[in-house]
Formats: structure tokens, sequence, C-alpha cells
């Protein structure tokens, strides 16, 4: 087996996220995106003594698992991993990859509870990033995902099948409109261009949509005839948000007064078409954000609300959040029901505690845990999801949560409160050591520990058992069909010692 060349073989079992498993010359290779039975080609990448990586390159023969995925872009977009499953297939393979992770990190037994389905299999996205792009170099405009295997290439994802009609209703007018305009995207090689992303936001409960075109300040005018740009006087819409203040605004910034008219004629006439859509849901607001940045991120330099508010309302579990384009919040509604109720029920017991949310985003597990509580203190590094906690606490009437801004490895030495119990929800990569070890020393009857990505939290499991808790139960909940990817809660107790 030599670096380069290509091979046959089956896939004989598919390891978390979504790493398949062949056997071949006494190697164990790992080819990324297959499943259980397929038969493929693949072209060796890496070889290490008795292991390899693959690169996928065809299928020969699918898998008798497998079935016709639901979304035509399937394959092709990077998105989902495992469409091509069976819903019921994709909970027993996911529910096979947490075991086999749990029970090689798990010291003593412990009850393991499955995975939980998401309500929803289908259509259930509340947030999707779109990215302005070209699917071959130099082709036309598209929008949507990226190219599997891919960091350049943009599918237009106008059939997706994770949200609903909506999102790709707004897509297709988006990326038509400014086809026709003739704009250039932002190149993420050369850093230049104008269209970078579009952002889209509903509440599954309430319907409210939020929209939002982010882009660079690099625009120039696409016409050569200097007669055309002076023509370009805004109208309508455009004309009313001049009278507001809405190009002066723009002056401090733009080197060019035609490219501000410009910039005003296509927010006006975008934001327009957009409200004419016929959509299930109701339009809450219209954004444009500016963003800089070299990296490939959607990031708030400045924002410009074109029509309606800058935030829209979600409702989980009987309590109402406001939710702006860049605060964090789960992005299947229905699911997080099911994540938190999971949650709630493993904390157990919450009457005259005292718990510490630490990771808390915009504290919708607090606010959660508040009624049932004395009091609740959340920690978050992110300003933005303070505030935004803080509003919406007052919003439902909580008045025994507080939000505290700050890393977490710095605050818990700052906190006055002594925590009856912990819940955990950290960022992929886990906690960091240091900080883990200061939880630790809080001592806590009860650690819950939420992790979006399980390979963290089975490392985090063993300095934690290491240092006195025992895992009582754990479970799954599908957060995102069709991907490889699974959130999960875990239960800690502290070890009873031996008398």
């Amino acid at each position: 087996m030599k670096k380069g060349e290509i091979y046959e073989g089956t896939v004989e079992k598919t390891e978390f996220p979504n790493r398949g498993i062949i056997k071949a010359e006494e190697r164990r290779i790992i080819v990324k995106n297959t499943i259980p039975g397929q038969k493929i080609r693949y072209r060796i990448r890496k070889l290490r003594k008795g292991t390899g990586e693959g690169q996928l390159l065809e299928v020969l023969e699918p898998s008798p698992l497998e079935t016709e995925p639901a979304c035509p872009h399937f394959g092709q977009c990077g998105g989902c991993t495992y469409q091509n499953l069976p819903y019921e297939e994709q909970l027993r393979l996911k529910e096979s990859q947490l075991r086999e992770l749990l029970d090689g990190a798990v010291w003593k037994p412990y009850m393991f509870e499955g995975v939980k389905e998401s309500p929803r299999r289908l259509a259930y996205r509340n947030k999707m990033e779109f990215s302005f792009g070209d699917e071959v170099k130099d082709g036309p405009l598209a929008l949507g995902m990226h190219k599997r295997g891919g960091f350049y290439d943009i599918v237009t994802t106008d059939q997706c099948q994770i949200v609903d009609e909506d999102y790709r209703k707004i897509l297709s007018c988006t990326l038509q409109y400014f086809q026709e305009q003739g704009l250039p995207f932002y190149h993420r090689l050369r850093h230049t261009g104008y269209l970078r992303h579009l952002l889209v936001r509903k509440g599954a409960k309430t319907g409210e949509i939020l929209v939002d075109l982010v882009t660079t300040t690099q625009l120039s005018l696409p016409w050569g005839a200097e007669a055309k740009a002076e023509n370009m006087q805004p109208q309508g819409a455009a004309a009313v948000q001049q009278e507001d203040g809405f190009s002066a605004a723009r002056s401090a910034d733009a080197a060019n007064p035609r490219q501000i008219q410009q910039i005003q004629r296509m927010d006006a006439d975008w934001s327009e078409l957009l409200r004419a859509l016929e959509l299930d849901g109701t339009i809450a607001g219209i954004l444009h954000t500016y963003n800089d940045s070299l990296a490939d991120v959607v990031q708030n330099d400045r924002t410009e609300v074109l029509y309606g508010r800058d935030y829209f309302y979600e409702e989980l579990l009987g309590l109402r959040f406001k939710i702006s384009p860049f605060s964090f919040f789960q992005t299947n509604s229905l699911g997080a029901e099911v994540l938190y109720s999971t949650a709630r029920d493993y904390v157990g017991d919450t009457k005259d505690r005292v718990i510490f949310d630490l990771y808390s985003g915009t504290g919708t597990i607090a606010q959660i845990l508040a009624p049932v509580a004395q009091k609740v203190v959340g920690v978050e590094i992110v300003e933005e999801a303070v505030e935004a906690a803080r509003v919406n606490a007052q919003l439902n009437g909580l008045a025994n949560c507080s939000f505290i801004a700050g890393d977490v490895l710095k605050v818990v030495d700052e906190l006055q409160d002594k925590p009856d119990l912990i819940v955990l929800d950290p960022p992929r990569d886990g906690i960091h050591p240091k900080a883990l070890q200061k939880i630790i020393d809080f001592g806590v009857e009860r650690i819950v520990y939420i992790s979006c990505k399980p390979t963290s939290l089975v490392r985090d499991l063993e300095m934690l058992q290491g240092r006195g808790y025992q895992v009582e139960k754990a479970v799954g909940v599908d957060m995102f069909p069709g991907t490889g990817h699974v959130e999960t809660v875990c239960k800690l107790s502290r070890k009873i010692k031996e008398s």
C-alpha cells in the first residue's frame, strides 16, 4: 500500500462523526463521508504504522442501509452526511458511535439512555449562514453552502431540506437580484470583493424572520458609463431612508458619494423584493452588516436596519427570547426543548438551591432552571450574549438570575455565591483543564455536562472522574438530523467514599 495509489474496499463501521473504517493490508484506513456497507474506491492520502487516511473517489456499490436522500444537493453540499440513511438508521448509528466513545471513557457502570430523536427530521434549522461565491472558478455567482471537501467552491443550495421553504425563497430572491447587479463576491484568497454572506434566522414557534446581508465595504461601480452613475438617484424607500440620515451614516467610511447612492438603491430594492415574497413566516427585520475581516467568518463591524428591527423573538418551554443576528441560540428550536427538558430532568431537585450555569451563552438554561431554583448565576465570555441574557431574563420576569461577562477560568475566583450544583455547556473544544479544576474545587454534589462534541466530553470526563466524580447516566439528543453531529447530556455526582 502506497501513498497516492487507488484502492477499493468495503466500509465496516463509521466512527464519530463521519469516519468510515476499512481494513486493508493489516491497516485501519479512515475514509470520511462514508457509511457501513458501502463498497468504495479511494486514494491513499496518508500512511502511518497500522493506520492510514483515504480520500473518497467513488461509491461503487451502495450500502444495504441506503435510501434516496431528500435533498437534491446531497453529496455535493458539505452540510449533511447521513441524509442517504433512513432516520431510524441515523439514530442507531449515532447511538453506537456515542456509546462506543462513552464506554471507553467512563470508569464505572453507568446508565446509557440512547439518543433522543429530533421532533423534526427536515426543515428543523432556525438559522442558516449562506455564503456567496462561485461553484467553479470564474463561474456565475452562487449562494449557498461550501462544496463537500472544498473551501472555495460554493453550491447554490436553493432546495436545501434542513430549512423550510421561506429560507429557500429568500435565498433565491437574493441570488437573482445580486446576479443582475453584477457585483463580485468576496474572494477568500485575494481578500477583495463585496458580497460575503446571507444570514437568515426564523423562530419555529413565532414565525418571525430576520434577514441580514453581510458585505465588505469594497464596492466599486460595476457600470463604465459616468452618465449611468449620475442617474442613480435613490427612489422610493431609499429616498425616505436618505432623509432619515441614512446616507450620512455611510458618508464617514465611503470614499465615493456615488457608491453611497448605489448601496442605498440596492439595499432599498433588495429589501422591497424580500418584503414582496409570499412567506409562511413574517419578516421582522432586514439588515445590512459590514464585515471587512480577512477571516471567513460572519463578523459584525457595523449593522444598519433597512426594514423593521434588528432582532426577532423565539419561544422555548414557555419562555420568550429576544434574539439578535449574532446571538448564540440553539439552531434547532424544537430539538432544544428536548435537550433542555432532558438537562432539567438530569439536574433534579433544585428547590432552595444555588445553580451555576457556566458557559451560559444567552442564558437559556439558566432561565429554564430559574423558576425552580433559589438563584442561578450564569457566566459567559461573550458580552453581547450576556447582555441578551439579562434582557431575556427581564422579559420573562425572572428576578433570581444574574449573568456575568468574563472567562470562566478567571471569573470563578471572584464569585461570591457558593453553588449547590453546576451546569456546564462549553464550546465545542470543551473546558480548559485549569478552569475544570476550579469547577471541581467547588465540590458540588451534582454536575450536568451538556456537550455538542462528545470527543471533548470524554476528554473532560477523565479529569472529572479522576477528581472524585462518577458518571451516573448519559443520553444523546439528535439536534442535527442528516449530519454526523449529536448533543450529549451527562449527569455526574460526587463519588461516595467508603467508610
